[in-house]
């Protein structure tokens, strides 16, 4: 039975990082920064990359992507674009997109991934 690590534990609710089987899977992802979905995006894909990197591990090993964002009309262009100016053209992950009311008023982007080790 492989083992199960967690780190960046330190909040209550969740670890920021679980490692299992060779996957590592984060958190949802949030900005708190930015005031646009554009800007949002990119604080967030920031924070994956060097959670990512903790785990040893990178967006080329990417497997699944889940993205809300509050506005589908309004916020799913200006996030996809940076998306796409970040991502690996030879590495695209399986990715869902949704619409949906985020934890504060004030975010307009959460994205959570999964990648290989």
């Amino acid at each position: 039975m492989s083992s199960i690590v967690r780190l960046q534990d330190d909040d209550p609710r969740m670890s920021q990082i679980v490692i299992h089987g060779g996957i590592v899977y984060l958190s949802g992802q949030v900005d708190k920064e930015a005031s646009d979905a554009e800007g949002q995006t990119k604080g967030i894909l920031s924070k994956i990359d060097n959670l990512l990197a903790a785990a040893g591990t990178d967006k080329s090993k990417l497997l699944s992507a889940q993205i809300w964002v509050k506005d589908i009309s309004t916020h799913f262009k200006p996030m996809n674009k940076v998306w796409c100016e970040w991502l690996d053209p030879s590495a695209k992950p399986v990715r869902a997109t949704v619409e949906a009311n985020l934890a504060l008023p004030s975010l307009l982007v959460e994205i959570q991934v999964t990648a290989a080790i």
